[in-house]
C-alpha cells in the first residue's frame, strides 16, 4: 500500500469508528489515533466508556461495569470487524478489544492476516552426527 493510502484508510477507519461507537453505544470518543503495521492496525479510543458505565462506576458497581463493557464489546465485534474489512477491502482474522474503565481508553488491535504455522521439527533435515565427528 503506498503511503498516502494508508493514511487515507486511517483517517475514514477512524471516521468509521466514532460513528459507529455513536451509533452503537450512544458515546463518540472524544479522540481516536489509528496506524496500520505489517499485518496488524492499531485503534486507541479516548473517552470511549457510556454513561450508563460512569453512572455504574460512581455508584461503586465496578464489577458490574466491567461486566457490562465486556457483554458490550462482544456483541460489537463482529459488526466492528465487518465494518474494518469493508473500508480496508481485506479479510480481517482477528480482532482484539481491551477497555480501561478507570481511564475511559479503548484498544483495539485488528490483525489482518494469519501467522504462519509453527515450523514443523520433523520436516528439519538432519545432519549424520556419525558424519560431524570425522
Amino acid at each position: 500500500m503506498l503511503q498516502a493510502n494508508v493514511k487515507q484508510l486511517e483517517i475514514e477507519i477512524s471516521q468509521r469508528i466514532i460513528k459507529f461507537y455513536n451509533d452503537k453505544l450512544g458515546k463518540s470518543p472524544s479522540k481516536i489515533i489509528c496506524h496500520f503495521f505489517d499485518t496488524e492496525i492499531v485503534i486507541s479510543l479516548e473517552n470511549s466508556i457510556t454513561q450508563a458505565e460512569q453512572t455504574l462506576l460512581r455508584g461503586g458497581y465496578d464489577s458490574l461495569a466491567e461486566q457490562v463493557r465486556l457483554y458490550l464489546d462482544k456483541i460489537i465485534k463482529l459488526e466492528l470487524k465487518s465494518l474494518i474489512e469493508e473500508i480496508i477491502s481485506k479479510p480481517v482474522f482477528d480482532l482484539v478489544t481491551k477497555t480501561n474503565l478507570a481511564t475511559g481508553r479503548t484498544g483495539i488491535i485488528v490483525v489482518l492476516s494469519p501467522l504462519p504455522e509453527l515450523w514443523n521439527p520433523e520436516s528439519i533435515h538432519k545432519a549424520n552426527v556419525n558424519n560431524l565427528a570425522d
